[in-house]
């Protein structure tokens, strides 16, 4: 594994040496446990998407009546150019 000051650059973080010296025992138990998962033959499965076995719960698709710009903006309080007018919220 690389040297952790670079991460550790990037992160902006301080370690202690005590600290640091723990964060690579941590990352060396994560690789060894990668390269297990490596040794693992995978050949002939099938990639899993879901362990539930369902199909699609959505709803249908269907197209709706969609209300008009000129139907919306009728009932705005105030209007200008076609969008709506608000009071200012921001300095």
């Amino acid at each position: 594994m690389r040297d952790i000051k670079i991460y550790e650059a990037m992160a902006k973080l301080a370690l202690t040496d005590a600290e640091r010296d723990w964060v690579m025992s941590r990352a060396a138990k994560l690789t060894a446990g990668f390269a297990e998962l490596e040794a693992v033959d995978t050949d002939n499965t099938t990639p899993l998407v879901t362990v539930l076995d369902i199909k699609n719960v959505l709803r249908e698709d269907v197209s709706a009546r969609h209300i008009s710009r000129d139907e919306l903006m009728a009932g705005a309080p105030e209007q200008y150019d076609g969008y709506f007018r608000v009071p200012k919220t921001v300095d």
